[in-house]
């Protein structure tokens, strides 16, 4: 078994797609032994654990797993730095000799974070990595544990840590054990004995007493009639195994013949029916609703800029009155002040400078004020109802845009279901169509 290559993908410290050689040769020089050489938390026990993984999956013996279950231990090994939706892969090529050949083989291992049903997807490909090898992938925990044991793996993939504990324990564990046995071929001593045993059965037969002989023909002649019928009931079952197969298609068939002409419409036409009836009485409820509004204040959106402009001139001549009221207020404090002036010992032309002064006072505020002539003439009361009316205008503009759509919703609604009635299958049809599907299933 040689290894040829490893990709790792969004693996461990490994972010984004990293291809590793391990070819051994070169220039027709063969290497058997690869050193991987680094610093500590260089990546050097990472990649020991992604040949491991790809190799036993859920049987690895990772560095990093401890007391983890699979699940959490694929989310462990995801790229902190990887996205979310993005595949965590390993890969891994190797060559192996069967039937005298060199044959290649690639083991794709592939999860996402939180892995679902708690384990990874496995692909074993060929020479053609297009397609997956399904009966190898079935098998390839077996298949694996025949070229490299699990128990022995870490003699060929190792740090010199790990060696060194090996190596100063007494007794080997019994997984090295076993592994080795089974890779020495030190099993078949096991099964020469089974072999012995059957050959010694064998014996006793043909020393055995003739009643005994009589009984196990008997035996024998009852064996061979119940494994003549086994076999019968086997090709028995591989017809009916055949007609099953026939049977499931033409259902299939019928179903899909009895959905695409309007069975299934046809029978759930009651449902649809009282569907449309819901429906319906939503949309009149909501030109109810309409109906109301429209009964109240909302014809007056048709002149809702009108009354904006009559709300503005209102305004306008309430603050114009204010004005005109402090302006009379403002004057006959003027006409006192200048009495109580010209009473009193002041000079002639002081009076004249104070007089000057409150004519320039009257005629900045006269040109402060509006020059236009009222014509609306509202008191506040009148003001105060239509500022109500146009905020209830606002509300009801918008409680109707909301009516209409919703409307707009359920007429829309109300068109698919009779759309679907439409396509339902005639009464006659449904029937035909219902017993061709039912006669099929009951032949399934």
């Amino acid at each position: 078994m040689i290894f040829l290559e490893l990709v790792l993908q969004n693996f461990g410290p490994y972010n984004g797609r990293q291809v590793i050689k391990l070819d051994p040769k070169l220039n027709d020089c063969t290497r058997p032994i690869l050193l991987l050489g680094g610093m500590n938390g260089g990546g050097k026990t990472t990649l020991m654990d992604a040949i491991r993984l790809a190799l036993y999956g859920h049987r690895a013996e990772c560095s990093t797993r401890g007391n983890l279950s699979y699940a959490d231990f694929l989310t462990q090994c995801v790229n902190s730095k990887a996205s979310p939706h993005e595949q965590t892969r390993v890969e891994l090529v190797f060559e192996h000799i069967e039937n005298d050949k060199p044959v290649k083989y690639k083991i794709v291992r592939a999860w996402e974070k939180n892995p679902k049903e708690g384990k990874d997807s496995l692909g074993i490909f060929g020479d053609d990595d297009t397609w997956s090898i399904e009966a190898l992938v079935n098998t390839w925990d077996d298949y694996i544990e025949n070229i490299l044991p699990l128990g022995i793996s870490n003699l060929f993939l190792f740090d010199g840590e790990q060696v060194k504990e090996l190596a100063e324990q007494e007794v080997p564990p019994p997984i090295v054990v076993d592994a080795i046995r089974a890779l020495l071929g030190l099993e078949l001593a096991e099964r020469l004995a089974v072999d012995i045993e059957i050959l010694v059965n064998r014996k006793r037969k043909e020393i055995a007493e003739k009643d005994d002989l009589a009984n196990l023909e008997d035996i024998e002649n009852e064996l061979k009639q119940i494994q003549e019928e086994f076999e019968v009931n086997k090709l028995s079952y591989a017809n009916l195994q055949e007609e099953l197969k026939l049977f499931e298609q033409q259902y299939q068939e019928a179903e899909n013949k009895f959905i695409s002409e309007g069975g299934k419409i046809a029978a759930e036409r009651s449902y649809l029916d009282k569907q449309k009836q819901e429906k319906t009485a939503e949309a009149e409820q909501i030109r109810q609703k309409m109906t109301q509004l429209a009964s109240n204040v909302l014809p007056l959106v048709l002149i809702q800029p009108l009354l904006t402009q009559v709300q503005t001139q209102g305004e306008k001549e309430f603050h114009a009155r204010q004005a005109q009221i402090v302006q009379d207020i403002l004057l006959e404090r003027d006409q006192r002040l200048l009495d109580l002036i010209g009473k009193l010992d002041i000079a002639k032309e002081s009076l004249n400078k104070i007089k000057v002064f409150l004519e320039e006072d009257e005629y900045r505020r006269n040109s402060s004020a509006l020059p236009e002539q009222p014509w609306l003439l509202a008191d506040d009361e009148a003001l105060s109802q239509l500022g109500n009316v146009i905020y209830y205008l606002h509300n009801a503009k918008i409680s109707a845009k909301q009516l209409l759509a919703s409307l707009k919703n359920k007429e829309e609604e109300i068109l698919t279901i009779e759309r679907q009635i439409q396509t339902a299958a005639s009464p006659e049809a449904y029937d035909r169509l219902r017993d061709t599907m039912q006669k099929a299933q009951k032949q399934v």
